[in-house]
């Protein structure tokens, strides 16, 4: 499968994740089915950003390397869009809990850098190169 097919795919998933989003914001209701209506409106937003995020990325990633290999933008795109999504989510999830401060945040980010930093050198290692 090319890699423009792929990036279709991905962004049919996350158009049709962002509809789900929208329905699950206009039509349920947190207080009359608080347990379903949040764990839907975390998938839906989940599956949304990751998308999203993805293949922002991905297209940025092409845009600024023109000449490497596509498939593994794919890959780098869709783990960091990853990552981006749980940081909002967990964002979320802090602040309806009322425990978000600019700390906790900050601690989401730099465990998403540090674990970006842990597969980014894998990835390296795999491929014979060094990423330092």
């Amino acid at each position: 499968m090319s890699h423009h097919k792929y990036i279709a795919i991905v962004g049919i998933a996350g158009v049709l994740a962002w509809v789900g989003w929208v329905l699950v914001i206009s039509k349920l209701s947190p207080y009359e089915s608080s347990g379903l209506a949040l764990l839907l409106f975390f998938l839906t937003l989940f599956i949304a950003l990751t998308s999203t995020f993805s293949v922002f990325g991905f297209y940025f990633r092409m845009w600024l390397f023109r000449n490497e290999i596509f498939y593994k933008h794919i890959n780098v795109s869709v783990r960091q869009g990853l990552f981006l999504s749980l940081i909002v989510n967990f964002s979320l999830v802090f602040q309806m809990m009322k425990v978000l401060t600019w700390w906790s945040g900050l601690l989401l980010v730099v465990i998403a850098l540090l674990l970006e930093f842990y597969f980014s050198s894998r990835d390296a290692e795999s491929s014979g190169y060094s990423a330092w």
